[in-house]
């Protein structure tokens, strides 16, 4: 990075890896509602392996930049800004369109709204991660399902970082939490996070695991990024009257509806994103921030990184994302 330029990422196709691109670029001066931000990290999350193959709720306009969060210093600030200054370390909140916004690079400029410190504690590594995965887990478990003490929670795919934020976020609220995976090789850690029971899904059958460890009443919620097939085991293992948050679609085959199962036991099964949370109410939002803050400054929630990779190596850390091999957040520092 110069005084008056920045290498940013972007990418002219849809595709695999290969298409993301370091280009040299302008610094983009922030509107008067704006700030800038020289950047220091940011993570990876599967929307944006999404975005890039051109499957996600919105479509990239090429060339388009790519990437929700960030951690950085505020270099500049526009005329309307009262609330930062110069100089504050903050993150960016998963809250604007990718294809303008993108803050994969050495520099973003966006709204001030989409940012926000976060607390002196934690190094730029984990303030990178830090919004998208706890205020999805904070919107599933406490905003909607509104989780409380002794109830059950149904985590899939919990090796990702939203997966490991939710099950942070139960344990904080006493709510016991039953976390799934395919194999043997991440369920130590599973039990390291905080989860209560881990399921190994291709050698334990889901429902019948999930039914035995809560006496056959079955879970109170299920928070599923997977979608396809699995929602029939999932609506099995689900309580009488209870809840499905589906906030995802890592299955690419179709998800039937589990028709007979939701009727007789009158589940609930939402669709929901995290936007819901920053792009809606701002009180809502302002909950979400505070308990997050809240639970990063008392230990309770701690985020996990799995690894970190070098700016040049933008390739081989998406390739790493989609190898599933991950525990917790992956982060490429600036």
């Amino acid at each position: 990075m110069t005084d008056n330029s920045a290498r940013i990422i972007r990418f002219h196709e849809t595709g695999s890896s290969s298409v993301l691109k370091i280009e040299t670029l302008p610094l983009t001066e922030p509107g008067p509602d704006e700030v800038r931000i020289k950047t220091q990290a940011f993570g990876l999350n599967r929307a944006e392996i999404m975005f890039r193959n051109g499957a996600y709720l919105v479509n990239p306009t090429f060339p388009s930049r790519i990437g929700y969060e960030a951690s950085g210093i505020i270099d500049s600030i526009g005329s309307n800004i009262t609330e930062f200054q110069i100089g504050d370390r903050v993150s960016t909140i998963p809250a604007l369109s990718m294809s303008e916004y993108g803050v994969y690079g050495e520099s973003v400029t966006l709204n001030a709204n989409a940012v926000a410190k976060y607390p002196a504690k934690l190094s730029p590594i984990e303030g990178t991660a830090i919004w998208m995965q706890y205020l999805t887990a904070y919107g599933a478990l406490i905003d909607i399902g509104k989780l409380s003490k002794n109830q059950t929670v149904l985590i899939t795919a919990a090796s990702s970082s939203v997966g490991i934020a939710a099950i942070q976020i139960a344990k904080s609220q006493g709510v016991k939490t039953i976390a799934t995976t395919r194999g043997a090789s991440k369920v130590q850690s599973l039990i390291d996070a905080g989860a209560d029971h881990v399921i190994q899904t291709d050698n334990e059958n889901l429902s019948e695991k999930a039914l035995s460890l809560t006496n056959d009443h079955g879970v109170d919620l299920v928070f599923d990024p997977i979608g396809g097939p699995i929602l029939e085991e999932l609506a099995m293992a689900t309580k009488q009257g209870g809840l499905i948050i589906e906030y995802g679609a890592l299955d690419e085959n179709p998800t039937p509806y589990p028709l007979f199962t939701a009727i007789g036991k009158g589940l609930k099964i939402q669709g929901y994103t995290l936007f819901e949370i920053t792009q809606g109410d701002q009180t809502r939002l302002n909950a979400a921030k505070n308990f997050v803050i809240e639970g990063l400054e008392s230990g309770k929630l701690k985020p996990v990184i799995d690894r970190t990779f070098s700016l040049d190596q933008i390739k081989e850390a998406h390739d790493h994302l989609e190898s599933n091999e991950q525990i917790g957040k992956i982060v490429v520092t600036v």
